[in-house]
């Protein structure tokens, strides 16, 4: 199968020589019809010349060889009754009656005979023009004729020349034919190159066709498509790697639950072993198992109710309720709960009453979250501030490394990662959720060896509730 810029090519060819056979034959036919015609127009003329001549002479043969030595015609004189009386170039006793020429019985009943025959007495193609001349002493037939040899070969020389103009175009025609072969083979190299890069996914592959308005639309279809193609492929990369972290997110679940839930319940089966095996145990001893069985049963409800709080908030399947209530206010009772929890820890509070509109339970669940995580690593006090625009809560524990900084508001992360508690990394997570939820964020400045505040905004909250009361 041929490309496209050789089928071009081969056609442009095929086409020129068809168009130089067609025109080469109607030059010939041409150029001869109008070489005879012009032959035939000049025997006229010159018999209409020569009449007045032929009418006043007596001698015919001298008249022949005057006009033959002048013109190179050869001229015959015929009778009335076809018998030739003076003849140019053959001997007139030998020549036969031409009563019955053809140019001699047209010119009869025409003003001139002509015809083309083939002359057996000097063996040539000769054009024959006659006249009937009367006069006052005799009627005779003037006929002039010239051989068509000397016509032809002008007729060729001139159709030669015309032919090889012809040619020498046809020649011009097919290199500017190759040319433009060349450049259409040059702009399809530069879409095969683009399709084959495309191919092996370099969607910034660069294509450029120089020559062709044509291509330029395919080269843009091309990019457009392409286009799709790249779209549709980083959306499958990102639905991938979507998946990819679905997948993750539910082996840090089952990891996080076999690893979390593994202390508690092997506390409750300790204690419910031995509370099974010995039923004389001594009932303080008892109790207190039994205390210890349900203190570890209340941690697994709790570390389950945070992961499911987790799981729909991370899914937008939970929305706020907001009310207007006094952040302080919030502030002290969440931290008389946590006193209960560590009754020989200092929670400080500096602020003054503050209304805000916003969700009180989740609020609640932010404190919560942030003091009992600075309460968890820290051995000193622990400090809430409430101002104007902010509150924070600090403490000076082991701080944050900075290369953590960005990862402590992940799911399932903790910086001490052999130390067990029941918040299986999910207490930051979640703050950061309900404060997105807000219109707020966490802001986190921590220093090694020195203590960590964790900040966020309550301009927002503030400014709902002045709305909320106008």
């Amino acid at each position: 199968m041929l490309k496209i810029h050789q089928l071009f090519f081969l056609n442009v060819l095929g086409l020129f020589i068809a168009a130089l056979s067609i025109a080469s034959l109607i030059s010939y036919l041409t150029l001869k019809a109008m070489l005879i015609k012009d032959s035939e127009d000049r025997l006229i003329q010159s018999i209409e010349l020569l009449e007045p001549q032929i009418v006043s002479m007596d001698n015919y043969d001298r008249l022949a060889e005057n006009i033959h030595s002048k013109t190179h015609f050869r001229v015959t004189v015929i009778d009335e009754n076809g018998t030739v009386i003076a003849e140019s170039n053959a001997d007139k006793q030998q020549m036969e009656n031409h009563s019955n020429r053809v140019e001699v019985m047209q010119s009869m009943s025409e003003p001139y005979g002509v015809t083309i025959r083939y002359s057996h007495t000097v063996k040539s193609d000769f054009i024959y023009v006659a006249k009937k001349i009367v006069s006052p002493k005799r009627t005779l037939y003037f006929r002039l004729s010239m051989s068509l040899e000397g016509v032809m070969n002008h007729f060729y020389m001139l159709w030669t020349r015309f032919v090889a103009a012809f040619a020498v175009l046809v020649v011009i025609a097919l290199l500017i034919a190759y040319n433009i072969s060349k450049k259409a083979r040059h702009d399809i190299i530069q879409i095969t190159q683009y399709l084959d890069q495309v191919s092996a996914k370099n969607y910034k592959a660069v294509l450029r066709p120089e020559y062709f308005r044509e291509f330029l639309q395919i080269s843009i279809l091309l990019k457009n498509l392409v286009k799709k193609l790249h779209n549709r492929d980083k959306q499958k990369r990102k639905h991938t790697a979507k998946l990819r972290l679905i997948n993750k997110q539910q082996n840090d679940v089952l990891s996080a639950i076999s690893h979390e839930f593994k202390n508690p319940i092997a506390a409750i089966m300790g204690y419910a072993e031995t509370l099974h095996d010995d039923l004389n145990l001594d009932v303080q001893i008892r109790e207190k198992f039994l205390d210890k069985i349900l203190s570890n049963t209340h941690k697994i409800t709790l570390m389950l109710d945070r992961l499911a709080l987790s799981v729909k908030l991370e899914n937008n399947d939970l929305s706020i309720k907001p009310t207007v209530f006094d952040i302080a206010e919030a502030v002290h009772e969440v931290i008389s709960v946590l006193k209960g929890k560590y009754p020989s820890r200092t929670i400080r509070f500096n602020g003054e009453a503050k209304t805000v509109y916003a969700d009180k339970t989740m609020i609640e669940l932010v404190l919560t979250n942030l003091i009992d995580n600075a309460l968890k690593y820290s051995e000193e006090d622990v400090t809430v501030t409430l101002t104007m625009y902010t509150l924070s809560v600090s403490d000076k524990g082991i701080g944050i490394a900075p290369a953590e900084l960005d990862k402590i508001t992940s799911k399932f992360y903790r910086v001490q990662k052999n130390r067990w508690d029941n918040s299986m990394g999910l207490g930051l997570s979640i703050v950061s959720y309900i404060l997105k939820l807000h219109d707020s964020a966490l802001t986190i400045t921590s220093t090694l060896g020195i203590g960590s505040t964790f900040t966020f905004s309550i301009e927002n909250f503030i400014q709902k509730s002045k709305l909320t009361k106008s």
